[in-house]
Protein backbone atom coordinates (compact mmCIF):
# COMPACT_ATOMS: atom_id res chain seq x y z
CA UNK A 1 0.00 0.00 0.00
CA UNK A 2 1.53 3.43 -0.59
CA UNK A 3 2.17 5.90 2.03
CA UNK A 4 0.51 9.09 2.06
CA UNK A 5 3.66 11.10 1.34
CA UNK A 6 3.48 8.93 -2.01
CA UNK A 7 0.07 9.69 -2.89
CA UNK A 8 0.81 13.26 -2.10
CA UNK A 9 3.97 13.06 -4.52
CA UNK A 10 1.46 11.58 -6.96
CA UNK A 11 -1.29 13.89 -6.60
CA UNK A 12 1.15 17.32 -7.01
CA UNK A 13 2.75 14.95 -10.18
CA UNK A 14 -0.98 14.79 -11.26
CA UNK A 15 -1.43 18.52 -11.42
CA UNK A 16 2.02 19.63 -12.61
CA UNK A 17 1.23 17.30 -15.69
CA UNK A 18 -1.99 18.42 -16.54
CA UNK A 19 -1.11 22.03 -15.51
CA UNK A 20 1.78 21.95 -18.54
CA UNK A 21 -1.07 20.19 -20.95
CA UNK A 22 -2.91 23.37 -20.60
CA UNK A 23 0.24 25.32 -21.19
CA UNK A 24 1.02 22.91 -24.10
CA UNK A 25 -2.47 23.43 -25.74
CA UNK A 26 -1.80 27.05 -26.49
CA UNK A 27 1.42 26.34 -29.07
CA UNK A 28 -0.56 25.52 -32.30
CA UNK A 29 -2.88 28.87 -31.21
CA UNK A 30 0.60 30.61 -30.93
CA UNK A 31 1.98 29.60 -34.35
CA UNK A 32 -1.18 30.40 -35.53
CA UNK A 33 -0.81 34.09 -33.97
CA UNK A 34 2.63 34.47 -35.40
CA UNK A 35 2.70 33.03 -39.09
CA UNK A 36 5.88 33.38 -39.38
CA UNK A 37 8.17 30.90 -41.61
CA UNK A 38 9.93 27.89 -39.29
CA UNK A 39 13.20 29.12 -38.47
CA UNK A 40 11.98 32.81 -37.70
CA UNK A 41 9.80 31.32 -35.32
CA UNK A 42 11.84 28.82 -33.89
CA UNK A 43 14.69 32.08 -33.16
CA UNK A 44 11.66 34.41 -31.98
CA UNK A 45 10.49 31.77 -29.88
CA UNK A 46 13.74 30.14 -28.73
CA UNK A 47 15.13 33.67 -27.79
CA UNK A 48 12.10 34.78 -25.49
CA UNK A 49 11.92 30.93 -23.77
CA UNK A 50 15.87 31.44 -22.86
CA UNK A 51 15.38 34.64 -21.01
CA UNK A 52 12.48 33.54 -19.11
CA UNK A 53 13.61 31.14 -18.15
CA UNK A 54 17.23 32.46 -17.07
CA UNK A 55 15.41 34.87 -15.55
CA UNK A 56 13.97 32.41 -13.22
CA UNK A 57 16.85 30.07 -12.55
CA UNK A 58 19.16 33.43 -11.71
CA UNK A 59 16.52 34.41 -9.28
CA UNK A 60 16.81 30.85 -7.43
CA UNK A 61 20.42 30.40 -7.45
CA UNK A 62 21.73 33.54 -6.63
CA UNK A 63 24.52 34.56 -8.36
CA UNK A 64 25.58 30.86 -9.10
CA UNK A 65 24.10 30.93 -12.39
CA UNK A 66 27.64 30.93 -14.12
CA UNK A 67 28.93 27.89 -11.90
CA UNK A 68 25.70 26.08 -12.17
CA UNK A 69 25.59 26.09 -16.11
CA UNK A 70 29.67 25.32 -15.94
CA UNK A 71 29.19 22.20 -14.71
CA UNK A 72 26.74 20.23 -16.27
CA UNK A 73 27.75 17.04 -17.40
CA UNK A 74 26.49 14.43 -20.36
CA UNK A 75 23.14 13.30 -19.55
CA UNK A 76 22.57 17.54 -19.80
CA UNK A 77 24.75 17.86 -22.75
CA UNK A 78 21.97 14.84 -24.41
CA UNK A 79 18.98 16.30 -22.99
CA UNK A 80 19.71 19.68 -24.38
CA UNK A 81 20.44 18.21 -27.66
CA UNK A 82 17.28 16.10 -27.50
CA UNK A 83 15.41 19.08 -26.52
CA UNK A 84 16.51 21.25 -29.29
CA UNK A 85 15.22 18.10 -32.06
CA UNK A 86 12.14 18.34 -30.14
CA UNK A 87 11.24 22.17 -30.24
CA UNK A 88 12.72 22.16 -34.39
CA UNK A 89 10.42 19.10 -35.17
CA UNK A 90 7.16 20.51 -33.09
CA UNK A 91 7.54 23.87 -34.97
CA UNK A 92 8.18 22.20 -38.20
CA UNK A 93 5.14 19.85 -37.95
CA UNK A 94 2.40 22.90 -37.22
CA UNK A 95 3.52 24.56 -40.02
CA UNK A 96 3.29 21.65 -41.98
CA UNK A 97 -0.09 20.04 -41.31
CA UNK A 98 -2.95 20.96 -39.33
CA UNK A 99 -2.73 21.65 -35.44
CA UNK A 100 -5.59 18.74 -34.96
CA UNK A 101 -3.08 15.89 -36.98
CA UNK A 102 0.09 17.11 -34.98
CA UNK A 103 -2.34 16.57 -31.55
CA UNK A 104 -3.36 13.10 -32.77
CA UNK A 105 0.20 11.97 -33.39
CA UNK A 106 1.30 13.66 -30.33
CA UNK A 107 -0.69 10.82 -28.84
CA UNK A 108 1.42 8.03 -28.79
CA UNK A 109 3.23 9.81 -26.28
CA UNK A 110 2.20 7.34 -23.83
CA UNK A 111 3.56 4.21 -25.94
CA UNK A 112 7.25 6.23 -26.53
CA UNK A 113 7.44 6.93 -22.97
CA UNK A 114 6.59 3.96 -21.63
CA UNK A 115 8.93 2.02 -24.59
CA UNK A 116 11.50 4.23 -23.43
CA UNK A 117 11.07 3.66 -19.47
CA UNK A 118 11.07 0.19 -19.92
CA UNK A 119 14.03 0.37 -21.49
CA UNK A 120 15.58 2.54 -19.81
CA UNK A 121 14.44 2.25 -16.25
CA UNK A 122 12.56 -1.36 -16.37
CA UNK A 123 9.73 0.28 -15.11
CA UNK A 124 6.99 -2.64 -15.47
CA UNK A 125 3.99 -1.81 -18.21
CA UNK A 126 0.76 -2.53 -16.80
CA UNK A 127 -2.07 -4.57 -19.29
CA UNK A 128 -4.77 -2.47 -18.40
CA UNK A 129 -1.81 0.27 -20.30
CA UNK A 130 -1.29 -1.88 -23.49
CA UNK A 131 -5.36 -2.36 -23.59
CA UNK A 132 -5.85 1.23 -23.85
CA UNK A 133 -3.03 2.26 -25.57
CA UNK A 134 -3.35 -0.11 -28.39
CA UNK A 135 -6.95 1.44 -28.32
CA UNK A 136 -5.15 4.99 -28.46
CA UNK A 137 -2.57 3.71 -31.47
CA UNK A 138 -5.83 3.44 -33.64
CA UNK A 139 -6.99 6.63 -33.35
CA UNK A 140 -3.54 8.06 -34.57
CA UNK A 141 -3.47 5.02 -37.62
CA UNK A 142 -7.19 6.50 -38.43
CA UNK A 143 -5.88 10.15 -38.49
CA UNK A 144 -2.39 9.42 -40.46
CA UNK A 145 -4.34 7.15 -42.82
CA UNK A 146 -6.20 10.16 -43.99
CA UNK A 147 -3.55 12.84 -44.98
CA UNK A 148 -4.11 13.94 -48.45
CA UNK A 149 -0.77 16.56 -49.79
CA UNK A 150 3.00 16.05 -49.42
CA UNK A 151 3.00 18.67 -47.28
CA UNK A 152 0.58 16.50 -44.19
CA UNK A 153 2.99 13.91 -44.63
CA UNK A 154 5.74 15.63 -44.04
CA UNK A 155 4.04 17.40 -41.09
CA UNK A 156 2.97 13.82 -39.43
CA UNK A 157 6.74 12.73 -39.80
CA UNK A 158 8.21 15.85 -37.91
CA UNK A 159 4.96 14.97 -35.00
CA UNK A 160 6.46 11.85 -34.80
CA UNK A 161 9.99 12.88 -34.85
CA UNK A 162 8.94 15.72 -32.01
CA UNK A 163 6.61 13.27 -29.94
CA UNK A 164 9.82 10.23 -29.79
CA UNK A 165 12.46 13.62 -28.90
CA UNK A 166 9.87 14.23 -25.90
CA UNK A 167 8.97 10.81 -24.82
CA UNK A 168 13.02 10.52 -23.91
CA UNK A 169 13.06 13.89 -21.85
CA UNK A 170 10.74 12.34 -20.04
CA UNK A 171 12.95 9.30 -19.18
CA UNK A 172 15.98 11.38 -18.74
CA UNK A 173 14.36 13.76 -16.06
CA UNK A 174 13.05 10.90 -14.19
CA UNK A 175 16.67 8.45 -14.69
CA UNK A 176 18.35 11.82 -13.23
CA UNK A 177 16.79 13.62 -11.03
CA UNK A 178 19.14 16.26 -10.22
CA UNK A 179 18.97 17.75 -13.22
CA UNK A 180 18.18 21.39 -13.42
CA UNK A 181 15.34 21.18 -15.60
CA UNK A 182 14.86 24.82 -15.64
CA UNK A 183 18.57 25.47 -16.86
CA UNK A 184 18.98 23.20 -19.57
CA UNK A 185 15.35 24.02 -20.82
CA UNK A 186 17.16 27.25 -20.98
CA UNK A 187 20.43 25.95 -22.42
CA UNK A 188 18.37 24.34 -25.27
CA UNK A 189 16.36 27.47 -26.35
CA UNK A 190 19.45 29.36 -26.49
CA UNK A 191 20.65 26.47 -28.61
CA UNK A 192 17.82 26.64 -31.00
CA UNK A 193 17.74 30.67 -31.48
CA UNK A 194 21.85 30.71 -32.12
CA UNK A 195 21.01 27.40 -34.57
CA UNK A 196 18.00 28.99 -36.16
CA UNK A 197 19.39 32.86 -36.25
CA UNK A 198 21.25 33.05 -39.49
CA UNK A 199 17.90 31.50 -41.30
CA UNK A 200 15.29 33.89 -39.29
CA UNK A 201 14.09 36.95 -40.84
CA UNK A 202 14.17 39.65 -38.59
CA UNK A 203 13.01 42.68 -40.25
CA UNK A 204 9.72 42.02 -42.14
CA UNK A 205 7.77 40.73 -38.71
CA UNK A 206 4.43 42.89 -37.44
CA UNK A 207 3.93 43.32 -34.03
CA UNK A 208 1.30 40.87 -34.01
CA UNK A 209 3.69 38.15 -35.53
CA UNK A 210 6.12 39.14 -32.84
CA UNK A 211 3.63 38.72 -30.11
CA UNK A 212 3.03 34.87 -31.41
CA UNK A 213 6.69 34.07 -31.14
CA UNK A 214 7.13 35.31 -27.73
CA UNK A 215 4.29 33.91 -26.27
CA UNK A 216 4.66 30.70 -27.81
CA UNK A 217 8.37 30.65 -26.49
CA UNK A 218 6.98 31.79 -22.67
CA UNK A 219 4.02 29.72 -22.14
CA UNK A 220 4.57 26.12 -23.72
CA UNK A 221 7.87 26.02 -23.71
CA UNK A 222 9.20 28.05 -20.80
CA UNK A 223 6.18 27.44 -18.17
CA UNK A 224 4.82 24.15 -19.51
CA UNK A 225 7.78 21.82 -20.69
CA UNK A 226 9.53 22.41 -16.92
CA UNK A 227 5.95 21.66 -15.77
CA UNK A 228 5.92 18.54 -17.18
CA UNK A 229 9.08 17.38 -16.39
CA UNK A 230 8.52 17.95 -12.83
CA UNK A 231 5.40 16.49 -12.66
CA UNK A 232 6.56 13.63 -14.92
CA UNK A 233 9.29 12.70 -11.65
CA UNK A 234 6.46 12.14 -9.32
CA UNK A 235 4.12 9.41 -11.46
CA UNK A 236 5.30 6.70 -14.01
CA UNK A 237 6.29 7.72 -17.69
CA UNK A 238 3.52 6.02 -19.31
CA UNK A 239 1.15 7.98 -16.84
CA UNK A 240 2.55 11.22 -17.16
CA UNK A 241 1.98 10.88 -21.16
CA UNK A 242 -1.37 10.07 -20.30
CA UNK A 243 -2.36 13.10 -18.71
CA UNK A 244 -0.72 15.11 -21.14
CA UNK A 245 -3.28 13.60 -23.73
CA UNK A 246 -5.39 17.26 -22.49
CA UNK A 247 -3.45 18.44 -25.12
CA UNK A 248 -4.90 16.64 -27.78
CA UNK A 249 -8.01 17.95 -26.60
CA UNK A 250 -7.62 21.98 -25.85
CA UNK A 251 -5.23 22.20 -29.11
CA UNK A 252 -7.34 22.02 -31.73
CA UNK A 253 -10.20 23.51 -29.93
CA UNK A 254 -8.45 27.00 -29.74
CA UNK A 255 -7.54 27.35 -33.76
CA UNK A 256 -10.78 26.12 -34.36
CA UNK A 257 -12.04 29.03 -32.10
CA UNK A 258 -10.18 31.64 -33.29
CA UNK A 259 -8.61 31.11 -36.50
CA UNK A 260 -11.99 28.54 -37.63
CA UNK A 261 -9.74 25.61 -38.39
CA UNK A 262 -11.59 23.01 -38.54
CA UNK A 263 -10.40 19.13 -37.85
CA UNK A 264 -11.37 16.87 -40.37
CA UNK A 265 -14.03 14.41 -39.33
CA UNK A 266 -11.33 11.59 -39.77
CA UNK A 267 -8.71 13.33 -37.32
CA UNK A 268 -12.32 14.07 -34.69
CA UNK A 269 -12.74 10.04 -34.77
CA UNK A 270 -9.20 9.56 -34.08
CA UNK A 271 -8.63 12.13 -31.42
CA UNK A 272 -12.13 10.36 -29.53
CA UNK A 273 -10.58 7.19 -29.92
CA UNK A 274 -7.64 7.83 -28.46
CA UNK A 275 -9.39 10.38 -25.73
CA UNK A 276 -11.64 7.67 -24.81
CA UNK A 277 -8.66 5.59 -23.76
CA UNK A 278 -7.13 7.66 -22.34
CA UNK A 279 -10.08 8.41 -20.36
CA UNK A 280 -10.42 4.53 -19.50
CA UNK A 281 -7.19 3.75 -17.94
CA UNK A 282 -7.01 7.00 -15.81
CA UNK A 283 -10.51 6.11 -14.63
CA UNK A 284 -9.38 3.49 -12.47
CA UNK A 285 -6.72 4.50 -9.73
CA UNK A 286 -5.63 1.18 -8.14
CA UNK A 287 -2.64 -0.70 -9.46
CA UNK A 288 -3.68 -3.37 -11.83
CA UNK A 289 -1.76 -6.16 -12.98
CA UNK A 290 1.52 -5.78 -14.56
CA UNK A 291 4.01 -7.97 -17.11
CA UNK A 292 7.65 -7.16 -17.01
Amino acid sequence: MASAGDVRSRQLGVALVAASAICWSTAGLFVRVANLDSATLIFWSSVSACLALLIICAAQVRGELIRQISIIGTPEILYIFISTLNTTSYVIALNSTSVANVMTIYASLPFAATIAAFFLLKERVSKRFLLSGGTAMLGVAITAGAVGTANDIFGLIAAFMMTSCFAVQLVLAKRYPKMDILLITALSAGVSAVLFLPFADLVSSTRTQLLGGVLYGIIPLAVGLPLVLAGGRRVKSGEAAFITMLDVVLGPIWVWLFFGERPTDYALVGGAIVLGSVGWYLSKETEPSTVS
